[in-house]
């Protein structure tokens, strides 16, 4: 309940323990105001902490582990040296991006992209973070793959590991009020409650008639108000998938 509360005023991240919820959100979005309210009415003591910009590799390096989706794709790190036996191999060097296949959202992403067609197709990665998922798109055979983050850091980070796995990806800092409509056979969007729902019409705007929408990002509590906002926007759904409390849901426009 409080991950849903939580959710709502704009949190993006969270670790769970037996005794304490760990919830993150951008400095700027903060509102103590609103944190205090919520822990006054349901009793519960918080603290708040300030995590300062940095190089991330170094923690990474100390306690990134490879990550092997489905026996489909093995997502790893320059530094591993494993024998490789799944058909797809994606190695990537996280910074300050989200995206490294350890997270259940993308794990749900890689999933359901190995249910898909990309051959020839027009894809884009809205919120590409490290870059994970267009880099996918790419080995899986798509024409052209774009990918989109607000976020100067993650770009630089993406174009690095797209460069590594040698994909050839459109890399912008823009919104998708930037990009022309009806132009991709494939939306992927892995980000949170949100910003789904705020961008639900410009995504299926941005999708051609008959195309996919592969969303994730979505905790089970919110999986309703996502097809409810899908299905008022015209999409209709495809299938669904779950893992330790998340979900990816996929909808076809037309």
């Amino acid at each position: 309940m409080l991950i849903a509360l939580l959710t709502d005023e704009g949190f993006e991240g969270f670790l769970e323990t037996d005794e304490t919820l760990i919830a993150t959100i951008p400095g700027d979005a903060y509102k103590q105001e609103v944190v205090t309210a919520l822990a006054t009415a349901h009793h519960i003591h918080f603290e708040e902490q300030i995590i300062p910009k940095q190089n991330w590799n170094a923690v990474w390096e100390a306690s990134f582990q490879p990550v092997i989706v489905n026996n489909f794709c093995t997502v790893r790190a320059q530094f591993h040296e494993l024998p490789v036996t799944t058909p797809y191999e994606i190695v990537i060097t996280p910074k300050m991006s989200f995206g490294t296949g350890h997270h259940a959202t993308t794990q749900l992403m890689i999933e359901g992209m190995q249910n898909l067609s990309f051959q020839g197709l027009n894809v884009l990665d809205f919120g590409t973070g490290t870059g994970i998922l267009a880099i996918l798109a790419c080995q899986l055979g798509a024409a052209y793959v774009t990918g989109i983050d607000n976020d100067e850091w993650s770009l630089v980070n993406a174009q690095e590991n797209a460069a590594f796995n040698g994909c050839s990806i459109a890399l912008s800092q823009a919104s998708l009020e930037d990009l022309p409509p009806a132009h991709y056979d494939i939306i992927l969007a892995n980000i949170n409650r949100n910003i789904l729902l705020q961008y639900m019409e410009s995504m299926r705007d941005q999708i051609v008639d008959k195309g996919l929408l592969l969303l994730s990002g979505i905790l089970e509590a919110d999986q309703q108000a996502i097809k409810e906002a899908a299905v008022a926007a015209g999409l209709s759904p495809q299938w669904e998938q779950s893992r330790n409390g998340w979900m990816a849901l996929c909808f076809q426009k037309g």
